[in-house]
Parts: C-alpha cells; structure tokens; sequence
C-alpha cells in the first residue's frame, strides 16, 4: 500500500488537477495502467442494482464520456464479468461490489468511510474500483475519471469538445479527492430574463405548469445538474423571477434526487417554496392609511392574499406546512431556509422588529418539526442575512444552534460580515451567498462576466479564514456566461489550501489547457487574465454614468457622460487602447484555435473580450462626439459615424452568438440589454439602475446617449482645443493654459487641437514664445482637425518656473495658449512631483514594515491600475494608529505648504465589529491621522445608500487627509495598518495640480532614493 505521505500528496495533485489548478494528471502508460479502453475494446462498467440512484445514473454519463474520447461505448452490468477490464462503481454501505472487497480485506477504506463527499479510486485484483463515502463521492470521483480522459465540465453549456484519443490507460495508484472544505457548495440561478429566460424554453420545451410556459422544465435541470456535478457542486438556488421550480414541472424535484442534488431556495423564499409559488395563486388584499381592506385579496388557504405574517399569518403558516410536507413526500434531499422577506426582494411589510423575526423563526422550526417527525438538528436549515435582514443580526437576534448562519456580500463583491472571533462559534456554522450577477442599486450588471479572481480569492480566502465552511452559494445569474468565476468559486470551495493567492495564474492556465488545450493555454489564460483585471475597473452597464460629489458631500449622478476623462491624462482614450490591444490578442488567438474548439473559444473567450472592446469604442466615439458636437468641430459627425457603426457591431457579435455558433444552439441567448441604461424617457423612473424593459419585458438597446450631427457653416472657422479642458476658443472665458509641464512627468504629452468648425479647409501656424518650447507639427491644413504635441528642451529650459505664450494662427483667427513650464532645482529622489501630484501605485513601497507578526501583503491585480496591499493574516487584531505594520513612500516634493493625501481603497464593508474600517496617514515622522472608511464615505450596505452606490460602482473608496510639508525636498509617506480587511490600492500626493479622472493620475516618476 502507498505510504500515507505519498497518498496525501497524490490526493493534493489530483485536487487540483481536478479543479483546474493544474495540467491534469497524465494518462498511464499501456504497460503499467489500467486498460480503460485498449485495442478497440472498453473495459466493463459494473454498478449495483441496489445502489442509490444518483450512482446508478452517473455510470451511463461515463460511458457516454469514454464514447466521446474514443468512439468506443463501454457495456455496462450489473454483474461482474467472467474476463475482461472491469470498473467496479458503487457507495461503501448501498453496493456489494465494493462492500465484499472492503469485508474480504482487499480495500481499504480508512479517511474515507464515514466521511462527507469523499471519493476513492484504486485498482484491487486487476480492476479499477470507483467508491466514495455517500452518493456524491462516488459521483465525484466518477465526473474525475472523464475529466482525466479529456470531457470537459464545460462539454454541452461551452460546446467544448472531448479531446479525442483510441488509447485510455489510467494511473493505477490510490487516490482520493479528499472531503470538500465547504460542506455545501453552489449557486443561484438568477436575474435569468431575457437572457436564460428566452432561450431554454425554446431549447428544453415549455415549463408544464398551465399558463407558465416560460417555466423551466426537468430537462432543462438535467443539464444543470451534470454540470454542477462534474463541477463537485450539489447544493442549487432555482431560477424565481416568475418562475417556480417545484410547479413549473412535477418531474424537477424527483430529477433533483435522481442526480443527487441538494436542493434550497433563495433568501426570500421559505420552507423550501419559491416565492412564485404564492405569487401565481394569491391576491393580495388591498388596504387604506389606517389598515382597513377596501378591496379584498385571496390566496389557496383562505386568506387575504397578503405576504404578511401580520395581517395573513394563518395562511402563511399553511403554505409552509405545504412546502414542508412536499419535501418529505418526494424524498428529496433540501437545505431548509429560514426567516422571512418581503415580495419581490424587499424587506417585510410587517416592519424589521427583532420579535418579529424570533417569531417566524420559532414557527417555521415548530412546522418543520411537526411536518418531518425529525430532531431539528438533523434537518439542514439556513438563514441568511441578505441586505435588511442582517440588522436582525445586528440587534443580537441568533438563530437556535443548528441553523447555519449564511453571511453576504453587498451584492458587488464584498462581504459584509464576518463571525465575531472574540465570542464561541455558532455551532450551526457559517456560510456566505456571493455574486456575480446582480439587479438592483446603483445598477443591473448581467451582460457579461465582470469578476476579478483575485478579488473573489481574496474575499473566499477572508470567509474561509473566519470559520465560513458549512454553505456557499453564488449568484450566477444566467449561468452561461460566468462559467470562469463560478468554476473558481468552486474549485476554492472545495479545497482552499491548494489555491493560494500564488496560483492563480496556474489556476487560469489549466482553466484554458482543459478547454483548449495545452498548446494555447498560456496565451488564453493570459487574455481571460487581463479581461478581468480590465472589467473589473467598472461594470460595462455603467460606461455612460459619471458620479461626482460636491464639497457638501452631494452625490450627482450624469447618466449621459462617460466616467473617465475625456480630457485629463488622455484617461478615456488610454483604456480604450487597452481594450483594443486585448481584442487583437483574443482574435489572433482565435485564428489559430483548432475549428473544432472554435465555437467553445468564442462562448468562453472570443464574444466577452471583442463585444465588451467595442463597446468602450463605442462609448469612446460617442462621447467624444458629445464632446466635440459642444465645442463645434466638423470631426463631431464622422464621430457619430463610428459610434453607429459600433452599435452595428455590437448587435452582429451577438446575432453571431445566437445563430452563427454550434449550429444555432444558443438562439435567443444573447439578449441582454448593456447600452441603454439610464434612459428615463425611454423606458421610466426606473431606468438609472434597471436594464431597459417595458411590463418586466427587456426591450433591444438604442444608442444613449444619442449622438449629435452638426449641420456646419460652408466658410471655414477654426477653433482651439487644449489638453486638460472641455473648453474650445474662439469662444471660452479665458486664456487657455496646457497642463504644467515637468521633466519628471508621467502623464501623456500636452496637445493643442486645432479644429474647423466649417466646411472649408484652412491652414494654421504656430508660434512658439520660446526656442526650447517645441510643437510639433507647427502648422499645416486643417480640414477637420490637427493635433499638435508640445515638447519642452530641458537642457534648455531654464530652472524655476516660466509661462511661455504659444500662438496658434489660422483663417484670420489667433488663440495664445500658456505653457506653464516648471524645472525644479531640487534633484530628484524616490517619487517625484510633477503636474501638481505624487501618483504611486500602493505595491511600489519604499518599505513594507511588520509589526507582531502582521505584515502588508501584495494581491496581484487587486487595485484598478496595479496590485493591491492588505494587512495578513487577515484575522489579525486592530492595532492602534501608528503601532502597526507600515508601507512607506519616499519622495520628492517641491511644492510646500498644504497637501491632500487621497486613498484609493478597494470597497470592502466594514467586516468587523466596530464602527467602520480604519486606517492612518503621516508624513515623516507626524503623528499619524486616523480615518475611519466607512464614517467618511457614509457607504451604508444595509440601507443601499448612493454613498454606497458611487462607492460599488466606482470600485473604490476614495478618502483624503489633509497634511502640511513645511519644506520643499525629500519626504516620507506613511500608510499605516489600524484594521485588517482594508485594502489600498494607490496613493496621491496633492499639491494642487491634481486634474479629475475616474482611475487616478498615471504613477509618477520614481528615482533611486
């Protein structure tokens, strides 16, 4: 027998592998594996009659799997064969084709009988033994063997085809998956229409509740069940936007137990009955100020109709009774939820009384008690704290000590909650209900997926180190679409220890090797790698919404202009080129994937990357048309143009999702709405944070904000644009005047536009006021606009500070703009001011200094525009401001007097027990200042407040303090730890040059100190 170093390590390597972590183990040789198919001929697969049923139907899947590979179907029995390669499948404790090895002493099943979950493969006597501790361990360790062959989890909802081979020779050595960290592992099916909705009706057939045929039937759950299985998932939330699984066909729950499903219902949705269940049969009466009904409502229980334990209690308890008693009548296995939330995802009509809630706790619990006969403790129940219903929480309510304790996230990605450490765990446990989809404030995002892993492995690996094991569950929306986060999510779920933050890059490689294949995986996973870092700066559903705050702390919203600078640090033309530059990258992959695996690199890789890199051209054109429309240029309307054109684009990417790709097997898939956002008078009041709909029906995007066409004067009439305003001269109040120049600055060159605001071409020239001054080019034709780049001499300029007047001349017009040029006579250390700021991306410390064993530590990719660093271990205890671990940052400043640090910080909720997150800032050897993040935001994750939204839809917390730097020269900045979970991205330094810009200036220039 292997030793049990060599099992553990196995069982590490296969884990992962599993997971797509790593390249999956490779194949035996035919000399020394086991013949699963050799020569033409497949080995048997044996499985009991008597064996549970989730078993018995995996065994098929499997030899459907190796008939894929090799073209080969394997014969499956029930009783072992004479001769022959056998694989033996069955559930220690339901199969004698396993139990009566393990009596006979040939198996051994130590550290798996009795355990969760747990799997394990072993040769014994000549043939491939696949057992597990229950049901879904064997299933596991079935889905791992196709795996292994080459079938893809992904094989039928990404058409990724099986990696074709006449030879299977598997490894011979014991091995086990090990038992999952987290005890139930899932997702919820949500959000689902247009996209979902539209499509798997058409696809699987209508639901079969009469009058709901949008309904998702069993066939349809089918395909979701395999692919959660081969994804070692078993816990589902059911779609519920007008649709209920139990009714919407009699055969989902039993097809739920055939595959070994746990099922459950969403956080709105008690005693496992989907909250459309009531909806579809009740009317609810409808009442005066003073609570009298004036029309009366109905409901199946004689009620008034009212989803109110108040005013409708009775039949709101008979209702549950039902959900209960149907649990029990079909036998399938369910996670009961708990608590109570008002229709339609809100909170309850009847007030958020603690008593309240202690009450329909305690009902719920005394029906599930009378309804299964059972001790409560072996009845799996949960509640869960979404958004209102954590300040029951809050108050001190706790559920009795078998309910686990579901924790969330704000809906954007950050966990609002931990376990209080400094008190006994919950005995129940804790789990966490995640998103990656999400409808509501500030607004939907559900086109594409929008997730950074190393956002969600932080957040999974914070969850994971405060005890969140028992229940994880992800909002995935449509499903298809996030395939990448949610394979992630489970993968980390499984077995944290084998994904540290180091392998997150070898996690994305073997993502793209098992559905791609080796010999592109790098460069895929390199395109999927910075697709996320890119998407992860903003939501798509938000390109046409700036927020902006006034000096009294008022947040504006402006639904018709881009968030970045469209005139600062070249910001709006930067990200676009980043987004260009990944799309030429995907498309040059793409014509080197092998056919059969081009519908699957379009599904996974190719339509996210190319439609999300046209969509920012198109809001690039279209607002820069804006832009130019105010300022009169004759370039506005070839703008327009473009920005038709891109919208053309955009809606021929997805009619090629829908009908050009695996034969038209996605038709109707790619509906959802992504441009039309914010259009009140299209579609109502709702529209700044809903997808465009009309009667809960998406409607097809228009372009919003519409375009503009000038209708242009026929004589020529020149106008002056500069870098670093939206103003145009001839025209402005003013003198124009460029962004101060430096020699140490980072920041794109400085340009005057010279633009024509008629028909007709003119020439212009320019003239310097100063050798060393230098534009180029000095003149030229304008038809409809020149750009010209000013450049300074500095081995001419003189030192200090000096204004140079720079003529631009053309059509009897002449502007003067002022180049402010700016040559310290301090040299040079650390960071260097130039333009008005210090940028510094937070990973580029000088120092990173420890303190009682907590140190800062770098998460790749975390910030906006560079890594992010956060205090480890992420449990450690608060410190006091300035006795903590330190990042520090040299520089050079020249400018003295007041500055203003600004922190960009990740927008993470205050997860502790306190009144918010902290952090300090000093300067040289200051007293530190404390913020407190979450005071100085006023963010409210609870009441959804718009300082929470511009917090969550920027992605970023944004804070400042004030400092006085009594001398120009070098100086050092202090960031210092005060709470843990608080994660800085980037640093600035104003001197009051800093210019607005969604991501911050570009770093600035740094020296040897």
């Amino acid at each position: 027998m292997p030793s049990e170093v060599h099992r553990r390590t196995f069982l590490q390597l296969l884990a992962l592998a599993g997971a797509g972590s790593l390249a999956l183990p490779a194949l035996a040789e035919a000399d020394t594996g086991f013949p699963l198919v050799s020569r033409g001929k497949a080995a048997t697969i044996v499985v009991s009659d008597g064996d549970l049923p989730g078993v018995r139907r995996v065994v098929g899947d499997l030899a459907a799997d190796i008939e894929r590979v090799t073209g080969v179907r394997p014969a499956v029995s029930g009783v072992v064969p004479a001769g022959g390669p056998v694989v033996r499948v069955g559930t220690l404790g339901h199969s004698p084709l396993v139990d009566d090895l393990v009596a006979a002493g040939k198996l051994d099943v130590t550290g798996i009988a009795g355990r969760w979950e747990t799997s394990l493969s072993q040769v014994v006597d000549g043939q491939l033994v696949l057992t597990g501790s229950d049901q879904r361990g064997v299933i596991y360790g079935v889905y791992e063997v196709s795996r292994r062959i080459g079938v893809s989890p992904w094989y039928w909802w990404a058409d990724v085809p099986p990696r074709r081979q006449s030879e299977l020779h598997l490894p011979r050595e014991r091995f086990s998956l090990g038992t999952p960290h987290v005890k139930y592992r899932g997702f919820f099916i949500n959000d689902e229409n247009p996209a979902l909705g539209t499509w798997a009706p058409a696809c699987f057939g209508p639901g079969r509740a009469p009058g709901f045929p949008n309904g998702f039937n069993h066939l349809f759950f089918a395909k979701v069940f395999e692919t959660m299985l081969r994804l070692r998932a078993n816990y589902l939330w059911p779609a519920v936007w007008g649709r209920a699984f139990a009714e919407d066909d009699p055969l989902n729950h039993a097809t739920a137990k055939e595959y070994g499903i746990v099922m459950g219902t969403s956080h709105e949705a008690p005693m496992m009955r989907g909250i459309e269940e009531w909806n579809r049969h009740a009317v609810p009466a409808v009442r005066d100020a003073a609570g009298t009904i004036t029309t009366p409502g109905h409901d199946p229980y004689g009620g008034t109709g009212e989803w109110s334990f108040r005013r409708n209690g009775e039949a709101i308890k008979a209702y549950w009774a039902d959900g209960i008693r149907r649990m029990v009548r079909e036998d399938f296995e369910g996670v009961v939820t708990l608590g109570m939330r008002g229709n339609g995802d809100v909170g309850l009509p009847d007030g958020d009384g603690i008593e309240l809630m202690r009450e329909i706790i305690a009902t719920e619990r005394d029906i599930l008690a009378r309804e299964t006969g059972r001790d409560l403790s072996t009845v799996p129940q949960v509640w869960t704290l979404y958004k209102e219903v954590q300040r029951y929480w809050a108050k001190g309510l706790r559920p009795p000590d078998d309910v686990i304790v579901v924790f969330t996230d704000d809906n954007w990605g950050n966990i609002r909650k931990m376990p209080d450490r400094s008190l006994p765990p919950h005995p129940g446990g804790y789990g966490l209900y995640y998103h990656f989809d999400y409808v509501g404030g500030g607004r939907n995002y559900k086109w594409v997926d929008t997730a950074l892993l190393a956002n969600t492995w932080e957040q999974l690996h914070q969850a994971s180190a405060y005890g969140n094991d028992r229940l994880w569950v992800a909002n995935v929306g449509d499903m298809k679409g996030n395939e990448l986060p949610l394979q992630f999510f489970l993968d980390y779920a499984w077995d944290p220890a084998a994904l540290p933050v180091e392998r997150l890059s070898t996690w994305e490689r073997s993502f793209a090797a098992e559905n791609f294949g080796a010999a592109l995986a790098a460069e895929i996973a390199g395109v999927l790698h910075d697709y996320g870092r890119l998407q992860s700066r903003r939501k798509p559903e938000l390109l046409n919404r700036r927020i902006t705050v006034d000096a009294a702390g008022t947040i504006t919203y402006d639904d018709q202009m881009t968030p970045f600078s469209l005139v600062n640090y070249r910001e709006l033309d930067r990200v676009t080129d980043e987004w260009r530059d990944l799309a030429a990258r995907a498309a040059k992959i793409g014509t080197r994937v092998p056919a059969g695996y081009r519908d699957a690199f379009y599904e996974l890789v190719g339509y996210e990357v190319e439609a999300s890199a046209n969509l920012y051209a198109l809001r690039r054109a279209e607002f820069t048309n804006l832009l130019y429309a105010a300022q009169g240029r004759a370039s506005a309307n070839g703008l327009a143009a473009v920005t038709e054109a891109r919208f053309a684009d955009d809606l021929a990417l997805a009619e090629k999702y829908n009908t050009g790709i695996a034969g038209g097997k996605w038709k109707g898939f790619q509906t959802q709405p992504h441009i039309d956002y914010g259009d009140v008078a299209r579609y109502g009041p709702n529209a700044p944070w809903q997808q465009p709909e009309l009667n809960n029906v998406a409607l097809p995007d228009v372009i919003f904000p519409a375009v503009r066409r000038l209708d242009l004067p026929a004589a020529a009439s020149p106008g002056i644009a500069v870098d670093g305003s939206p103003d145009a001269w001839p025209g402005a109040a003013g003198r124009p005047a460029l962004p101060e120049f430096s020699p140490y600055q980072s920041a794109p060159p400085q340009y005057i536009d010279v633009f024509n605001r008629g028909r007709t071409p003119f020439r212009c020239t320019v003239s310097s006021g100063a050798p060393w001054v230098q534009v180029e080019p000095r003149g030229g034709r304008v038809t409809e606009e020149l750009r010209m780049t000013v450049r300074i001499d500095w081995a001419r300029a003189p030192k200090g500070t000096t204004t140079v007047p720079i003529t631009v001349t053309g059509a009897g017009t002449s502007v003067t703009v002022d180049a402010v040029v700016r040559n310290p006579v301090l040299p040079p250390r650390g960071f260097v001011e130039a333009g008005g700021y210090v940028s510094m991306e937070a990973e580029h410390c000088t120092a990173n200094v420890g303190a009682a064993a907590v140190s800062w530590r770098r998460i790749p990719d975390l910030g906006r525009t560079g890594a992010g660093m956060t205090p480890f271990p992420v449990t450690a205890a608060s410190q006091a401001p300035g006795a903590g671990p330190r990042l520090e940052y040299r520089m050079t400043l020249f400018t003295p007097g007041p500055v203003t640090v600004w922190a960009y910080l990740s927008p993470r909720s205050n997860v502790l027990q306190g009144d918010g997150l902290r952090y300090a800032v000093s300067f040289d050897d200051a007293a530190p200042q404390t913020v407190n993040i979450t005071t100085a935001t006023g963010a409210d994750d609870t009441t959804m407040n718009r300082q929470w939204e511009r917090t969550t839809s920027d992605n970023v917390n944004l804070t400042s303090t004030r400092h006085v730097v009594e001398a120009a020269g070098q100086h050092v900045l202090k960031f210092w730890m005060v709470d843990p979970a608080v994660i800085v991205q980037k640093l600035v330094v104003d001197t009051g040059g800093l210019r607005a810009s969604y991501l911050g200036p570009p770093e600035s220039m740094r020296w040897p100190w």
